[in-house]
């Protein structure tokens, strides 16, 4: 694709670099904002670089946040001792649209998967471990996805707290084997979350 333009064609060559956004849908995106009024494409800039330059990991969970602390965290009105087990923010943002838990979360950013190089001390599974182990924990909920790389990140982490007086749960197989919390309807969603059971009973075989 050749453009007589050297600006537009770097535009659409970082656009392009997004995930799922092809050279013809970078160009397309790229031809929009040319039409928006300049306050408009500035302030799109302006947002995506005030979000680089300033957002933060939660100190507590390793949400994302403008704070040290996220607002989930920091409100008072949540179970403190209930925590939810996730890969990252957009699983948060799948469970919070439930409206159907009122716990904290703990976000491993990531899960493990030795055909990628990511093995436990890649994620935050040592602050998880903390937390159960200086008792700020009564609960935890893995709702990891249902894939290999989630069961085996699951089992890595009962295996290190089974002696632990903590409960260990995990939500209900409502969500399809090898599909991802985030695509998953609301309501299958929650039904999975309040209908979570014991760990070890995802363990059996038939």
């Amino acid at each position: 694709m050749e453009f007589s333009s050297r600006l537009l064609a770097n535009a659409v060559d970082e656009m392009s670099q997004l995930p799922g956004i092809g050279k013809r849908t970078a160009l397309r995106l790229v031809l929009h904002l040319l039409d928006q009024p300049k306050e408009q494409t500035f302030a799109l800039a302006r947002s995506l670089t005030e979000l680089k330059k300033n957002i933060k990991k939660c100190r507590n969970c390793h949400n994302i946040s403008d704070q040290d602390l996220c607002e989930i965290c920091s409100n008072a009105s949540r179970k403190q001792e209930l925590v939810c087990v996730v890969e990252d923010i957009r699983d948060v943002l799948a469970i919070e649209a439930t409206q159907l838990y009122n716990g904290k979360y703990h976000v491993l950013g990531g899960k493990i998967s030795p055909i990628d190089g990511i093995g436990p001390s890649q994620l935050t599974i040592d602050s998880l471990i903390k937390k159960v182990q200086n008792g700020q924990v009564s609960e935890l909920i893995f709702a990891l996805s249902a894939t290999v790389e989630g069961d085996t990140t699951n089992f890595y982490i009962y295996n290190q707290l089974k002696e632990s007086d903590v409960k260990l749960t995990t939500i209900a197989r409502g969500i399809p084997v090898g599909d991802d919390l985030e695509f998953a309807d609301q309501i299958t969603l929650g039904r999975s979350i309040t209908q979570r059971v014991p760990f070890e009973n995802s363990l059996k075989k038939d």
